[in-house]
């Protein structure tokens, strides 16, 4: 972390979407972080703080990422856009010698790779984390460890009806850490039949992933294992995007210290 004489300048892309908004916020209360650009598709030449609520804060909405990075000379770019934008996104940052910290998922793992290619070659820290929340960390951390003693396993992941993408990242990053734990396994009768397509779920390595989209949900996950007289729920409920800060805070503090492309905040922590 930078000293109060050196805070860490940051430009926010999505600075006007929910979890934009609550970032923004976050970066203003902290001493140690400065916010020197905002990107967002509308609003623009309107200062971003009285866009969200907070009043003026002297930074101006653009519409133009290569702006605000020219203008805002950051050390940090938090990306919060979409699945369609995020790896351009980043390429722009990492050109510019930004390092970027993204909580948009979507990117597949030959993009990861060279992302993680451009940071190592610029000497940058990147990281990609599917979910901020440490209480999500936490639960993959103990799904990864309770496959290796109940292979048997679903999960179902429960979103806001806005999300872009499913099954989710936080799936996906679950559903690859019970992977490393358990041999493939096909679960459910060998002779069963879907009466109707895709009551059943995604299908990875044998078990199966379920994604629920409805308004009033944030972001919630139950990993259900299962064995001879027992199950196991594991469960994680973000109630508001406040959740998420803590973990974005770590974020930006760390990938100032980091060299290469980082997937997924447990990496960051002592697990």
């Amino acid at each position: 972390m930078r000293g109060k004489m050196n805070p860490i300048h940051i430009v926010v892309a999505g600075a006007t979407g929910r979890m934009g908004r609550e970032t923004v916020k976050m970066i203003t209360r902290e001493k140690h972080l400065k916010l020197t650009g905002a990107v967002a598709r509308s609003r623009k030449g309107e200062d971003v703080g009285t866009v969200i609520g907070l009043g003026e804060l002297g930074v101006t909405l653009t519409d133009s990422l290569e702006s605000a990075l020219e203008a805002g000379q950051p050390h940090v770019l938090i990306d919060l856009t979409t699945p369609e934008t995020v790896k351009r996104h980043m390429e722009l940052a990492i050109d510019a010698g930004v390092r970027p910290v993204v909580g948009t998922t979507g990117l597949t793992e030959e993009e990861i790779k060279d992302l993680d290619r451009k940071c190592r070659e610029r000497d940058l820290g990147g990281i990609i984390a599917p979910n901020f929340a440490v209480g999500a960390v936490l639960m993959m951390a103990f799904a990864s460890k309770a496959a290796k003693y109940l292979p048997d396993v679903e999960i179902i992941e429960m979103h806001h009806d806005q999300k872009l993408d499913a099954p989710s990242g936080t799936a996906m990053k679950t559903a690859e850490l019970i992977s490393r734990e358990r041999e493939e396994k096909k679960q459910g009768h060998p002779e069963e039949k879907e009466i109707l397509d895709g009551a059943r779920g995604g299908y990875r390595q044998g078990f199966r992933i379920h994604s629920v989209r409805l308004p009033g949900l944030v972001a919630h996950q139950e990993v259900l294992f299962g064995g001879p007289g027992q199950l196991l729920t594991l469960r994680h409920d973000s109630m508001n995007r406040e959740s998420f800060m803590p973990g974005v805070k770590l974020a930006v503090e760390e990938v100032m210290n980091r060299t290469g492309l980082i997937y997924g905040l447990e990496n960051l922590m002592e697990l």
